[in-house]
């Protein structure tokens, strides 16, 4: 059932996002990561058979899950969701790029303990640029030098590489609003890459199932896609 539908679903997807990239310029290249977190295993089977191998999970336990059932190098892993601290250790052996560091304090967690575990962690730091109170991540809606002085003090972080940021726009806006959001995100990516000794700035996790175009144009390099390649999560 997956296989199929996203043998279906897939190539009109990759097509809209070749046509937001030329509306763009066509100078960033975009990767998908199938988010197949509240699907069954199979999900990721199919996803990995028609060459997604970019997988997002939100939950530690369910990633903790599907890598016993497909191993642990069957994909890359990302943790897209929010992390506790008091999973930390847990979760550190079980992902590759972790989406969702979204304080200081949880970065000095996975630090900490990477170095225990002598690995680097691999992580994209969530902003908050849309202003939205149950959202997490460095606030940068009135001014992104909080985002600056965040990404500062992190990449300075021994056992962690820090290669972006990561946001989510509002789920019901107006183009305006995700246009805003997407912009001011990249605009603190553009400017930790002057500033900010250490980050990489290689990727910009923006845009969803609802968005992922408009985060296209707006310079996103990484869209987060479940629904619109699995469908409704059961």
């Amino acid at each position: 059932m997956y296989e199929q539908r996203l043998r279906d679903a897939l190539p009109r997807v990759e097509e809209r996002i070749q046509r937001a990239r030329e509306r763009a310029g066509g100078s960033n290249q975009v990767r998908i990561v199938a988010v197949t977190k509240g699907h069954p295993v199979a999900a990721v089977r199919a996803a990995v058979a028609v060459g997604l191998r970019d997988c997002g999970e939100n939950r530690v336990g369910e990633l903790d899950d599907k890598v016993g059932e497909m191993g642990r190098t069957a994909a890359t892993w990302h943790l897209i969701g929010h992390l506790q601290r008091n999973k930390v250790r847990k979760a550190v052996p079980l992902f590759d790029v972790i989406h969702s560091i979204d304080s200081l304090r949880l970065a000095r967690e996975l630090s900490a303990e990477a170095e225990r575990s002598g690995v680097t962690v691999n992580g994209l730091v969530q902003v908050n640029a849309s202003g939205e109170s149950a959202k997490s991540g460095i606030d940068i809606a009135g001014d992104i030098r909080p985002g600056i002085e965040a990404l500062q003090g992190i990449c300075e972080l021994p056992a962690l590489r820090i290669t972006g940021v990561m946001t989510m726009a509002p789920l019901v806006a107006e183009e305006s609003v995700l246009r805003s959001t997407f912009g001011r995100t990249r605009d603190l990516f553009e400017q930790a890459a002057r500033q900010v000794d250490k980050f990489e700035a290689r990727d910009l996790s923006m845009g969803m199932s609802n968005d992922f175009e408009i985060a296209v144009e707006e310079g996103s390099t990484i869209v987060r896609l479940g629904t619109i390649l699995f469908g409704e999560r059961q």
